[in-house]
């Protein structure tokens, strides 16, 4: 009779959950055991390589908006002046005109004037004055209402008319804008003439000029003035004889008009500083 040897029976395990004495824990049936998989650590749930991928992004970002940017720069500086820019390059120039132009372009050598109608002649300039404060150039009367909007400076030079018998002294108040030479021109006393009454202060200070044919014109001398404004500008003038009498010794008004050459030289200069010119970018005195 045979007998089969007994199948070899593997040791008892000892007590414990399933698999407990593996170094690596339980090990699914197929695989063989390793060590458990490392995640790669994040920030802000993102990894490196996606943190590499964002940089990028950002940076080709940047670089469009820098293109961008110089181009729209470009554009910009080459373009053609809008119409609002050239309104307000020509008001700055006329603001400027006072300190920029020469003094005898403010106060031309001749002026023309009408004494009556179909008739022409020309005032001569007999001098300007250097000093241009606001305070020396006026009476305190009108000071106040100067200094209220704002006076920036009062330029003065003086005229004879063509016969060398009348005098006449005008003067520019320069103010920061139009809208304070206004407010200034509306506040200012009515332009006098010559009524014999003498009172024509408060005014425009006279300017003489010695070895000149307004050498004897002072401030007791003058008998008319008037006001005009252009731009921010006011125009004041201030006028006599030229042989000096005072005006109290005026004792009746005058036939016809023996100053109507100052308003009218007053205008003209009001007119020149305040007449806009808009800017021509092809001429050389223009940067647009």
């Amino acid at each position: 009779m045979a007998f089969l040897p007994p199948s070899p029976q593997q040791p008892p395990r000892p007590p414990g959950p399933p698999d407990a004495g593996h170094p690596y824990g339980a090990v699914p049936p197929g695989r063989l055991a390793g060590p458990p998989a490392i995640r790669p650590p994040t920030v802000l749930g993102l990894r490196a390589r996606q943190w590499m991928l964002v940089a990028a992004v950002v940076g080709c970002c940047y670089l469009a908006m820098t293109v961008v940017g110089a181009a729209g720069a470009w554009t910009t500086l080459h373009r053609d002046p809008t119409n609002a820019e050239l309104q307000r390059a020509a008001n700055a120039e006329v603001a400027r005109r006072w300190e920029a132009w020469p003094a005898d372009r403010v106060f031309p050598a001749r002026l023309s004037y009408a004494p009556d109608e179909g008739r022409s002649e020309y005032a001569t300039r007999m001098g300007i004055v250097p000093d241009t404060g606001c305070e020396q150039g006026v009476d305190p009367g009108l000071m106040t209402t100067l200094r209220k909007h704002g006076c920036k400076a009062v330029l003065r030079a003086t005229y004879t008319d063509q016969l060398e018998g009348v005098v006449v002294t005008v003067g520019v108040a320069v103010f920061p804008d139009p809208w304070q030479a206004d407010r200034a021109f509306k506040e200012l006393p009515d332009s006098h003439g010559p009524d014999g009454t003498g009172t024509v202060a408060p005014a425009l200070k006279a300017a003489a000029f010695p070895g000149t044919a307004a050498a004897r014109f002072t401030d007791a001398a003058r008998q008319d003035r008037t006001f005009d404004r252009g731009g921010p500008y006011v125009v004041l003038t201030t006028s006599g004889q030229t042989d000096g009498r005072p005006a109290a010794a005026v004792k009746k008004p005058r036939p016809g008009e023996p100053f109507i050459v100052a308003p009218q030289l007053g205008r003209a200069v009001a007119r020149s500083l305040s007449v806009r010119s808009l800017p021509d970018c092809d001429r050389s005195e223009w940067r647009c």
